[in-house]
């Protein structure tokens, strides 16, 4: 069996944790290294026991303990060409680091294969990642992108846990206190995703045989996780699917989030 947990999910911070019996990977590394330590410890496992860190994009709330975390581990460094140019310039990886360029082809480490798709956020290189496990179970992590393209809809297709954006509720961007500026950002096709928008993908995703479901990345100042659970199980309704019967569905909290057995 393996576990899978958003340590940290939201728009302050993102790191999530797959592991196996043979070690783990992270999918970002958004929080301070001491609290990414704690949260594995938390889970019985040790930032040493990490083999890898795939990067999605250098945005801070992406990244903010990557340096450290590298510095301290072995860990290696999983991440798109354009996204790597960018965290040298960042200063972010030290001399020690093994890298390995995500190119659209598989990486194993120990066992894991690594999965990178194109995701459109405003940044170059932006990525999701899917994970074979060593039971050929597959797990994908899908965040900040401003549209569902062919290419994410084919990535996630077949995956047994999908772990995708839930960013906002339209309604509370428009009257928040953001700049405008700033929700014209988060609403376009290189913002994020709606609950509307991933509510409707969830229903794609269940047609096509995923059951287990983790909204992710949930706006402090624009969602709630009631809100976002809501919006998702009205929607699987439309297909007479019923929460924990025909498919289960948590909602990423910022941190101290449960572990996913798969």
């Amino acid at each position: 069996m393996s576990k899978i947990c958003p340590l940290y999910s939201s728009s302050s911070g993102n790191s999530t944790y797959i592991g196996t019996k043979n070690g783990g990977i992270l999918i970002d590394a958004g929080a301070s290294f001491k609290g990414i330590k704690e949260k594995l410890l938390a889970l019985d496992t040790t930032p040493d026991e990490i083999l890898a860190v795939a990067v999605t994009h250098e945005h801070i709330d992406h990244i903010k303990g990557l340096k450290t975390f590298l510095k301290t581990t072995n860990a290696s460094l999983v991440a798109s060409s354009d996204t790597l140019n960018e965290l040298v310039k960042k200063e972010c990886i030290p001399a020690k680091t093994k890298i390995i360029v995500a190119y659209n082809k598989p990486i194993d480490i120990c066992g894991i294969e690594i999965n990178r798709f194109q995701t459109s956020h405003d940044c170059e290189g932006s990525s999701g990642y899917t994970l074979v496990l060593p039971d050929n179970k597959k797990v994908a992590i899908c965040t900040d992108l401003g549209i569902m393209t062919d290419t994410v809809r084919a990535a996630l297709l077949g995956s047994d846990l999908v772990l995708l954006e839930s960013n906002h509720d339209i309604e509370m961007l428009k009257k928040g206190p953001y700049p405008p500026q700033l929700k014209v950002r988060i609403l376009s096709d290189k913002g994020h995703l709606s609950n509307n928008i991933c509510s409707t993908e969830l229903k794609t995703l269940l047609k096509s045989g995923t059951k287990r479901f983790i909204l992710g990345h949930l706006s402090l100042h624009n969602n709630t996780p009631l809100l976002a659970k809501s919006c998702a199980t009205a929607s699987l309704m439309d297909l007479s699917a019923k929460i924990d019967k025909d498919y289960l569905l948590t909602v990423a909290t910022p941190n101290n989030n449960g572990v996913s057995i798969i």
